[in-house]
C-alpha cells in the first residue's frame, strides 16, 4: 500500500518506541522499552520523556538532508539548491528550479510535522491521568500545545490544504480523513497558542531546562501567525509586547547582541536575542546508519553547506571544514551584502580566497563561489564524541531572534510611523549602520540582509506578493507555487486531494 507514512504515524503515536529518537542538549533521556501507551504516562519521569519527543521533530529545522532552512533557501532568490549536480536531491533541487511536482517532493515535510501532531496529540490525551504536580503539568500540555501549534504552522503554510487532526484516531480511519479549510487550521493554531501562552514560563531560568519553549516564544510566533494572515493589527500588537522598547526594555529580557557574528559562535547558545532555537548535539553519536532515521541529533545543515573539497593554504586562512555545497549564494544578495558590516558574518567569499591564494575548493552545482558562513562547518566544531563527524555537528538554530521579531512588527505596522522607524533603527544600530527613512521595502530589505540564509526569504516573499516577480526567472507560478504539492504517496488510497495546478 502506498498510503504508508500516516499510517505509520499512528502506528508510533501509539507505541511508546516512537519517542525513544530524543537526546538534545537540554536534556538526557535513556531509551526506554517498547512499553505500550496504555501502560504509560503514570507518573511525571514518563510524562516528560513523551514531553520531550514531542520536541525532537523540532530538528527538522536544521537536522537530515530534508532540512527545513536549506530546502527554503533554495527555493528563494538568494540561494541556489547546489549540490553535487542537477540530480542531487530531487526535492531540493525541483524546488529550486520550480519543477517541484507530487513524485519529486520528499514525503518527509509532510510525515515529520504529522508525527510531531500525532504525538502531541497522544501527550495531550494522557495528560491530564498522569500522577504529578498539577502546575508541572499545566506547564507540560501548553508546551505540547505549543509545538502542535507550530507543527501545524509548518504544514499550512507549506501546503495549505491539510487535514486538522486533534486527538489521536484509529488506524482504520487515517483513510477516511478529508482536508480542512485553511482559515479553520489558522484559527486552531491561534486558539492553542492565547491557550499556551498563560501556562509558559515567562523565562527559561534553568540552564537545565534551556531549548523549551517560553511566553516569549509563543508571542512571537502567534504573532507571526497572525502577520502570515495578513492580520497585521493584531500582529503588531502582539509582538510590541514581545519587543518592548525597540533596543531596550521587554518583559521577557531579551536584547539585541551588541556583536552580529556573535550571533554564529557555535557555543553561544540560548543568550538574549535567541527566542527559540532549535537544539543540536553531537551526543548521538550519529552515523550513516542512522542518520534521518529519527536517533540522529546533529546539525546536517553544516555539512550540506560547506564547499567540496576545501582546502586551507595556510593557517591564517579559514579553517573551514569541506561539506557538500548546497545553498550556494546568488550573486544578487552578495552584491547586496558588498559594504554592509554583516557581509563578514554572512559571506564565505570562496572566490577572494582562491584570487588570494589561501584556499582551493572544488566548485559545485550552480558555484558561484559565495557561501553562507553563518553554518558554515569548522575544524573547531568537529565532534569529539562517535559516529560520523559530519553528522554531529553542535550548532543550533534560531527559529526565531529579536531582530526578525522587530522587523515582523515593523512589518505589520506597514513601514510606517515613529515605533516602525524605531524598530528599523535598532536593528540597523546594532551593526552600526545609519538611520534610513522607514518603509515597508526598507524593513522587507533589511529582514533580507539581517536574517540571509537563515530559512525566512522564501516566505517573506510569499507573504508579500513579491514572490512572482522575484522568482521569475526560475519559473515560479502564481497561483500554483506559493504553496507545495501533497506529495504522491499522502494522496494514493486516500480522500485527500492534491493541491491546485499539480
Amino acid at each position: 500500500m502506498k498510503y504508508k507514512n500516516i499510517k505509520l504515524i499512528v502506528i508510533a503515536a501509539m507505541a511508546l518506541t516512537a519517542f525513544n529518537s530524543c537526546s538534545n542538549d537540554f536534556i538526557e533521556v535513556a531509551p526506554i522499552a517498547s512499553t505500550a501507551d496504555v501502560n504509560y504516562y503514570k507518573n511525571e519521569t514518563e510524562a516528560y520523556s513523551g514531553l520531550i519527543a514531542v520536541y525532537d521533530i523540532m530538528k527538522k529545522e536544521s537536522g537530515g538532508f530534508e532540512n527545513m532552512i536549506a530546502m527554503l533557501n533554495a527555493g528563494s532568490d538568494d540561494f541556489y539548491a547546489g549540490g553535487g549536480s542537477a540530480s542531487d536531491g530531487a526535492g531540493i533541487q525541483s524546488f529550486s528550479n520550480y519543477t517541484i511536482n507530487p513524485a519529486s517532493l520528499p514525503d518527509s515535510f509532510w510525515f515529520d510535522f504529522y508525527q510531531g501532531v500525532f504525538r502531541a496529540n497522544v501527550m495531550l490525551q494522557k495528560l491530564p491521568g498522569v500522577n504529578m504536580d498539577e502546575t508541572t503539568k499545566a506547564r507540560f500540555t501548553a508546551e505540547v500545545r505549543m509545538l502542535r501549534a507550530y507543527y501545524y504552522f509548518q504544514l499550512v503554510t507549506m501546503f495549505r490544504n491539510i487535514p486538522l487532526i486533534i486527538e489521536p484516531i484509529p488506524t482504520a480511519q487515517i483513510y477516511q480523513i478529508t482536508q480542512a479549510n485553511p482559515d479553520d487550521v489558522y484559527a486552531f493554531i491561534e486558539a492553542e497558542l492565547q491557550a499556551a501562552i498563560p501556562n509558559l514560563p515567562t523565562t527559561i531560568a534553568n540552564a537545565t531546562e534551556a531549548g523549551r519553549v517560553s511566553q516569549g516564544a509563543a508571542k512571537s510566533l502567534l504573532g507571526k501567525v497572525y502577520l502570515s494572515q495578513g492580520k497585521n493589527s493584531q500582529a503588531a500588537t502582539t509582538l510590541a509586547e514581545v519587543n518592548g522598547t525597540p533596543g531596550g526594555a521587554n518583559p521577557y529580557g531579551y536584547a539585541l547582541l551588541s556583536n552580529f557574528a556573535d550571533l554564529w559562535k557555535v557555543d553561544n547558545k540560548f543568550h538574549s536575542e535567541s527566542i527559540w532555537e532549535a537544539t543540536h548535539t553531537f551526543k548521538s553519536n550519529a552515523g550513516w546508519g542512522n542518520w534521518g532515521s529519527g536517533s540522529d541529533e546533529g546539525n546536517s545543515l553544516n555539512v550540506m553547506i560547506g564547499p567540496r573539497g576545501y582546502s586551507a593554504s595556510s593557517s591564517a586562512a579559514p579553517q573551514y571544514e569541506t561539506g557538500w555545497s548546497f545553498n550556494p549564494m546568488t550573486n544578487d544578495l552578495y552584491n547586496q551584502l558588498v559594504g554592509d558590516p554583516r557581509f563578514n558574518a554572512t559571506v564565505a567569499d570562496l572566490t577572494a580566497l582562491v584570487a588570494s591564494g589561501q584556499a582551493s575548493y572544488s566548485p559545485g552545482y550552480m558555484d558561484t563561489g559565495h557561501f553562507l558562513k553563518k553554518f558554515m562547518p569548522t575544524h573547531a566544531d568537529l565532534t569529539t564524541g562517535g559516529g560520523d563527524a559530519v553528522l554531529n555537528y553542535r550548532q543550533n538554530t534560531y527559529v526565531i531572534r529579536l531582530a526578525d521579531t522587530y522587523l515582523m512588527e515593523a512589518e505589520a505596522l506597514g513601514g510606517t510611523g515613529a515605533r516602525a522607524q524605531a524598530l528599523l533603527d535598532a536593528v540597523r544600530a546594532r551593526v552600526g549602520l545609519p538611520s534610513i527613512p522607514v518603509t515597508k521595502d526598507a524593513v522587507m530589505n533589511e529582514r533580507r540582509l539581517e536574517l540571509a540564509g537563515e530559512g525566512h526569504r522564501w516566505h517573506d516573499l510569499i507573504r508579500t506578493g513579491q514572490a512572482a516577480a522575484k522568482l521569475a526567472s526560475r519559473n515560479f507560478v502564481a497561483g500554483k507555487n506559493e504553496i507545495w504539492p501533497i506529495p504522491l504517496n499522502q494522496l494514493t488510497n486516500t480522500k485527500l486531494e492534491q493541491n491546485p495546478n499539480y
